[in-house]
C-alpha cells in the first residue's frame, strides 16, 4: 500500500511520520529529493539535497514519481526508491505536498490519503517560527495553508490534526490498519 501523508509546513508532520515509522516496522518512508538548503539543525539523511539541474535532468528522465515546485524549491519523489521499498510485507510512505500526494492519486487510485494540519494558524506559525523558519518563509506557509487545507479535502485525504503529537501518531497508525487488507 502507499500512504501519502501531506499537510502545510510547520504542522509536525516530519516529526509524526518519523514516529510513525517508528512504531510499525511495516512501513517505508521514501527519501524525496529537494533543491532548497537544508535548515538548521535539519538531518543530512531526510532529503536528497540536490541543485537545480541535478533535479531537473532527473525530471526530464522520468525519475521521479511525483514533483512539485514550491516557493521557489523542486521536491520529489525519485521513482528508485519507490520500486525498492514496494516489498510485498511492507507500505510505503511518502511525506509530500498536496500537488504531490494528487500526481500520486492519478497515478496509484488506492493510496491512502492522510492530511496532518495544525489545531490552528497560530500554532502553526509558533512552529514554524521554532524549528528555524525566517519570517518572511513563515508568512509564505500560512499565507498558502488554508489552500493547502482545502486541496487535501478535495482529494478526499483523511484530516488528522496535530494537537498533541502521540494522539496525532496513534490516529495515523489506526486509519493505517483500517486501510490494510484483510
Amino acid at each position: 500500500m502507499i500512504i501519502v501523508i501531506s499537510g502545510p509546513g510547520g504542522v509536525g508532520k516530519g516529526t509524526a511520520v518519523a514516529r510513525l515509522v517508528a512504531a510499525d516496522p511495516r512501513l517505508r518512508l521514501s527519501r524525496s529529493w529537494t533543491t532548497r538548503p537544508p535548515r538548521p539543525h535539519e538531518s543530512a539523511d531526510h532529503y536528497v539535497f540536490a541543485g537545480r539541474t541535478d533535479f531537473e535532468e532527473r525530471i526530464a528522465a522520468g525519475g521521479f514519481l511525483e514533483w512539485a515546485e514550491f516557493q521557489g524549491h523542486l521536491y520529489g519523489t525519485p521513482v528508485p526508491d519507490v520500486a525498492a521499498q514496494r516489498a510485498p510485507d511492507s507500505d510505503l510512505v511518502l511525506e509530500i505536498d498536496v500537488q504531490g500526494a494528487a500526481q500520486v492519486r492519478q497515478r496509484f487510485p488506492d493510496a491512502l490519503l492522510l492530511f496532518i494540519d495544525a489545531p490552528s494558524r497560530d500554532a502553526q506559525r509558533r512552529r514554524l517560527v521554532g524549528r528555524g523558519d525566517d519570517p518572511d518563509a513563515v508568512e509564505r506557509r500560512l499565507a498558502i495553508a488554508d489552500r493547502e487545507a482545502a486541496a487535501g479535502h478535495e482529494l478526499g485525504a483523511h484530516v488528522v490534526i496535530n494537537d498533541d503529537l502521540d494522539d496525532t501518531v496513534v490516529e495515523l497508525l489506526r486509519r493505517i490498519d483500517g486501510a490494510r487488507p484483510g
